[in-house]
C-alpha cells in the first residue's frame, strides 16, 4: 500500500508541473498575440520623404566671434550682481580679426624642460618623445 501511495503522489506532482508549465506557455503565447494586435494598430513608420532634410545652404556652421573685454570691480561680483547671466553686458568686438590674433598670440610653447619633471629625474626629462 505504501508503494502505491508514493507512486500516486509522484504522478500527481508531475501532473501539477505539467499544468503549471502549460499555463505559463499559454500566457506567453497570449502575450505575443496581444502584442502583434497592438503593433498592427500602430501607424506605419515614416517614409523617407517625410523626414527632415538639410537646408539648401548645407549644414549650419559654427559662428566665431570675439567679445569686447569687460572690466570687473576689484572687489569682485556676487552672482546676483552679474547682469545678462554672466555676460555682463559684453558686446561684439569691432575688430574681429585683430582681437582673435591678439588672443591667439599667447599660445606659444615654453622653452626648456617640460612643465612638471619628476623629482630626481635628469634636467632634460619631462619634455616627452616628440619635443
Amino acid at each position: 500500500m505504501g508503494m502505491t501511495l508514493s507512486a500516486h503522489t509522484s504522478i500527481s506532482d508531475i501532473a501539477w508541473f505539467l499544468v503549471v508549465g502549460l499555463a505559463v506557455v499559454g500566457f506567453l503565447l497570449g502575450g505575443f498575440v496581444l502584442g502583434k494586435r497592438v503593433r498592427n494598430k500602430e501607424p506605419a513608420p515614416p517614409t523617407t520623404e517625410s523626414q527632415p532634410h538639410l537646408p539648401d545652404g548645407g549644414a549650419v556652421h559654427e559662428v566665431r566671434e570675439e567679445r569686447e573685454p569687460v572690466e570687473f570691480p576689484a572687489e569682485g561680483l556676487r552672482p546676483h550682481e552679474m547682469q545678462g547671466y554672466g555676460n555682463f553686458g559684453s558686446t561684439t568686438h569691432s575688430h574681429q580679426e585683430e582681437a582673435r590674433a591678439e588672443r591667439e598670440s599667447g599660445y606659444e610653447h615654453p622653452e626648456g624642460p617640460g612643465p612638471h619633471p619628476q623629482p630626481g629625474s635628469p634636467p632634460d626629462a619631462g619634455r616627452g618623445a616628440h619635443s
